[in-house]
């Protein structure tokens, strides 16, 4: 996919309404008060070799950046943060959706705020056979 069609998937789940439960969707995964979407990356095969994979790895690293930046033409500079603290909250404390399965998967978003939701952008890592995968939300949720 292309940048422009990475802000038409964040701009039509911006307008979207929110499912009463987690459900499958055509780019993601929706639930109460958020949209989870899948923009780009893709699983490693087992017969890819380390130059492949980082050449991956580079790839998804370079469209979050261009994407963040259009982004950030729109809303300004986001806040990137780290999302250590809030995996060491989840050992003992119940962290609202999206941001348990956002801080499950990566290590630092950026954020913005368009006007009533919160617009993230990241690199999730599903497990040790994926690739990194470029991920966006959008939710109603405020972070924790």
């Amino acid at each position: 996919m292309t940048t422009a069609e990475h802000l038409d998937t964040i701009d039509r789940l911006r307008t979207r309404d929110f499912p009463d439960v987690r459900v499958r969707s055509e780019v993601g995964t929706s639930g109460p008060g958020y949209h989870l979407a899948e923009l780009g990356g893709s699983r490693w095969y087992g017969d890819e070799d380390a130059a492949g994979r980082v050449a991956r790895e580079e790839q998804v690293a370079v469209e979050c950046e261009a994407l963040a930046q259009r982004l950030a033409d729109r809303w300004g500079e986001p806040d990137v943060f780290t999302l250590a603290s809030l995996r060491l909250r989840a050992d003992g404390e119940e962290v609202a959706e999206p941001w348990g399965e956002i801080g499950d998967t990566t290590e630092y978003l950026h954020l913005w705020r368009a006007e009533d939701r919160w617009v993230a952008l990241y690199e999730s890592r599903w497990g040790a056979d994926h690739s990194p995968q470029l991920m966006a939300a959008v939710t109603v949720i405020d972070p924790p």
